[in-house]
């Protein structure tokens, strides 16, 4: 048992250090073609749906496509990222406990 979950842990991080190199790889590709067209937001903008649509999207009509494959992709990195993270730590959590019994 305590070392099917430690293997389970080890492919979690595993999964987790693959998912972020994927997204770092997919992200990047869109970050630099807004860096070179002069895109600008912040993270509030990421997040806020709304202000994304009030505030730069009439600000780079060009760009909307490319800001919202950006913006899409740091999401779902987020949320991924953050998935694993909790299925990391319940798996140490039960892993620090039955570690006793052997």
């Amino acid at each position: 048992m305590y070392v099917l979950l430690i293997s389970i842990v080890i492919g979690l991080f595993i999964a987790m250090l693959f998912l972020n190199v994927y997204f770092r790889v997919r992200v990047f590709k869109v970050y630099k073609e807004l860096v070179q067209n002069r895109v600008e937001f912040g993270a509030a903008h990421i997040f806020n749906r709304e202000k994304m649509e009030q505030e730069i999207y009439p600000k780079y009509p060009q760009q909307k496509e490319n800001i919202e494959t950006f913006v899409r992709h740091m999401r779902y990195s987020i949320k991924m990222a953050s998935v694993l993270i909790a299925l990391i730590t319940l798996f140490g959590a039960i892993v620090m406990y039955y570690r006793h019994d052997f």
